[in-house]
């Protein structure tokens, strides 16, 4: 990985938009910054559009998309996007899996929740689980004393386990049943909204995250940024970010806009 302050004006000139994980990077320590939220603003008053691509449940994303200064958002790992249309007045919800999906594969997750919960100590459903349409997350730090990596291990083979596919952020390990991943929903979502093939023109995008489940994205995109914080997870990513950052979270969030801004 490389400082991300020598990314190339050449390069920088390039993007178009912005893509990024919430917790642990647009966030910090759980709270969500000042210079965070000021520098979404600041790429969207410069034409670049910015898009969080979140593993947080679908009421956290209505509310982002509707009131933050974004494009879209793109949330449960890539269970759907949601884009609200100003001029209209209208929420546009694209979904992976049609609604009679969604409804039997929580059943299913509510049977394997009971399981996990048995089986891993100290661990419980995250506090926003009642806002999911989707997924399952499963709480191992952000309202609980942290586990032991032996534990997290422990919930996704049991997500596993159950066919389920289960990836782990910096504070949940969400399971779901399902093909689709943040990737797969985030290509969808340009296509359907803006007509881009989000493949040929990669090196528009700059992709910043910090954790594990942000592998497929590290690696699809040239210009994937890890904020300084990702540096725990380096030996879990199958891929790693072309950049880093110098500083954590929501303010590592802060120095890439402001660097990207310096064109």
């Amino acid at each position: 990985m490389k400082p991300f302050c020598d990314m190339p004006r050449s390069i920088r000139r390039q993007i178009r938009f912005v893509l990024t994980d919430i917790d642990d990077t647009l966030t910090l320590h759980g709270k969500l910054p000042a210079a965070a939220y000021q520098a979404l603003e600041d790429l969207q008053t410069a034409g670049i559009r910015v898009v969080p691509i979140t593993g947080r449940p679908a009421g956290w994303c209505d509310h982002i998309a509707r009131m933050w200064p974004v494009f879209a958002v793109v949330g449960e790992n890539g269970a759907f996007y949601f884009r609200y249309d100003e001029a209209r007045r209208e929420m546009m919800r694209s979904y992976a899996c049609d609604e009679e999906s969604r409804r039997n594969n929580q059943h299913r997750l509510k049977q394997l929740q009971d399981d996990i919960l048995r089986s891993v100590p100290g661990c419980r459903v995250s506090a926003d689980q009642g806002y999911r349409e989707a997924d399952l997350a499963i709480d191992f730090c952000e309202d609980v004393v942290p586990l032991a990596r032996t534990a997290v291990d422990r919930i996704v083979a049991l997500f596993e386990a159950a066919g389920a596919t289960a990836k782990i952020s910096s504070i949940h390990v969400n399971g779901w049943f399902g093909s689709y991943d943040k990737l797969t929903m985030t290509k969808r979502l340009f296509m359907e909204s803006l007509a881009i093939d989000v493949a040929s023109q990669r090196e528009t995008f700059v992709y910043a995250g910090d954790s594990p489940n942000d592998t497929p994205m590290f690696g699809f995109f040239p210009n994937s940024v890890g904020v300084a914080n990702i540096r725990p997870w380096l030996d879990e990513l199958t891929h790693r970010p072309a950049w880093v950052t110098d500083s954590e979270g929501g303010l590592g969030f802060a120095e890439l806009a402001a660097i990207l801004l310096d064109r």
